[in-house]
């Protein structure tokens, strides 16, 4: 067994060649990865009444123009018509999506998922997907729209509540999970950020509420899981504090829960007396899979919200609308669609998902770029069109040749929020 502890120097190392490298101040991402107002309220998703399209294990997507990959976690004995809880386990610099899977770094199964998969006792569908590089430089907002794919796919094919997505990570990973919280903070319920190195994989938003966990060693950099954690300490609108944490050389953990926070957007900050490590322990050096404190700390951030609970409830029935007109002639049609924000904040950078119907294929596009050309088909915004005020619209459009159907597309989502057709 390799123990994340043998390598703290390693890791420290790393956290301080990225903040060098990049800085706490990176600038900010394309607009494919910022804040959205993706509806959390309550659905049943694609997946849900139907025999599960995914397995265990690796699973392949196509995302930004590259093949991805993740490892995903069903529960024993799923049932299709329950929905489920959806974690994402976001993996550290240099560590993998089975590292992660299987907790091998710090003890096989038991640290499986960062040790949550134990606790969560088959309620639970995990993944742990796979970095660039085995990192999360999140290049454009590349690894944004990564997560905006998986779980387009996933929900398609399994059942997901989609008032109970999480993200966790370590180092990097916890990075990452940052990330999501500025980017995507009404598609994650909450998020455990642990010993992230800075601001290193970019937040691009970064202003809206989301219901925070940071873990960080007193020993490693601690400055910049606090400069992290006080983002949300202020958009969670949360009493400023100055948390006690514990002392160097006692071995110890102290957890503190923010007062003042609005509704539903919790805060909480659990400091601990050790380095750069994942697993630690009260009472000993280094990681432990089966005595570590923070696997029990984040399930219990986790699950403190109820199935259905959306903190940040929209007036109308989803994220968008969307109208479609349809034009054909004998083996070609174009299609006009028109989609409207029907959110109560502005979007900055979208991905429209949709179904083409069977013997459509899109030749060419305009005001968007089109992936793949037919079936489960993504636009995603231009650099003229990222944003979309409360209310507006924008016009996109695409060429398409066809066998005889040529009905309008169907079942469109925007950065995974259900639309409404008009």
């Amino acid at each position: 067994m390799v123990s994340l502890s043998r390598h703290r120097s390693f890791f420290t190392a790393i956290a301080i060649a990225l903040l060098l490298v990049l800085g706490a101040g990176r600038p900010a991402m394309s607009a494919d990865s910022s804040t959205t107002t993706l509806s959390s309220t309550v659905a049943a998703t694609a997946g849900c009444g139907k025999a599960p399209t995914l397995s265990n294990g690796t699973n392949q997507i196509q995302s930004s123009g590259k093949s991805r990959t993740y490892i995903l976690r069903i529960p024993d004995n799923y049932d299709s018509s329950h929905p489920y809880r959806l974690i994402f386990g976001l993996h550290w610099w240099g560590g993998t999506a089975t590292d992660v899977a299987t907790g091998q770094t710090v003890q096989r199964d038991v640290w499986a998922y960062y040790g949550l998969q134990r606790l969560a006792n088959n309620s639970t569908i995990f993944v742990a997907p796979q970095g660039l590089d085995n990192g999360w430089a999140n290049a454009g907002g590349e690894d944004v729209t990564f997560v905006d794919d998986m779980i387009r796919q996933i929900e398609a094919g399994l059942c997901v509540d989609t008032t109970q997505r999480f993200a966790v990570g370590f180092s990097y990973g916890g990075a990452m999970s940052f990330a999501l919280a500025c980017a995507r903070p009404n598609v994650f319920r909450a998020v455990a950020v642990q010993s992230a190195p800075g601001q290193i994989s970019g937040c691009s938003g970064g202003t809206q509420p989301v219901a925070y966990l940071g873990v960080h060693g007193i020993r490693d950099n601690i400055s910049a899981g606090r400069s992290l954690r006080d983002r949300f300490v202020r958009n969670n609108g949360c009493t400023a504090q100055n948390p006690p944490e514990p002392a160097q050389g006692s071995l110890t953990h102290r957890v503190t829960t923010y007062s003042g926070c609005s509704a539903g957007h919790p805060v909480v900050w659990a400091a601990f007396d050790e380095g750069h490590i994942a697993a630690p322990q009260d009472g000993a050096g280094g990681d432990s899979g089966s005595r570590t404190w923070v696997p029990a700390e984040v399930w219990k951030f986790f699950t403190q919200f109820q199935s259905g609970q959306d903190p940040d409830p929209d007036p109308g029935t989803g994220a968008c609308r969307v109208a479609t007109t349809v034009n054909s002639w004998s083996s070609g049609l174009t299609a006009d669609i028109t989609v409207t924000n029907t959110g109560t904040a502005a979007i900055n950078g979208w991905s429209l998902a949709f179904t083409l119907p069977g013997g459509q294929a899109i030749t060419s596009g305009w005001n968007a770029t089109y992936s793949p050309a037919s079936g489960q088909v993504t636009a995603r915004n231009v650099s003229y069109n990222a944003g979309i005020a409360p209310g507006a619209s924008i016009s996109i459009g695409f060429q398409a040749t066809h066998t005889g159907n040529t009905v309008k597309p169907t079942s469109f989502t925007l950065n995974g929020a259900t639309c409404t057709a008009a």
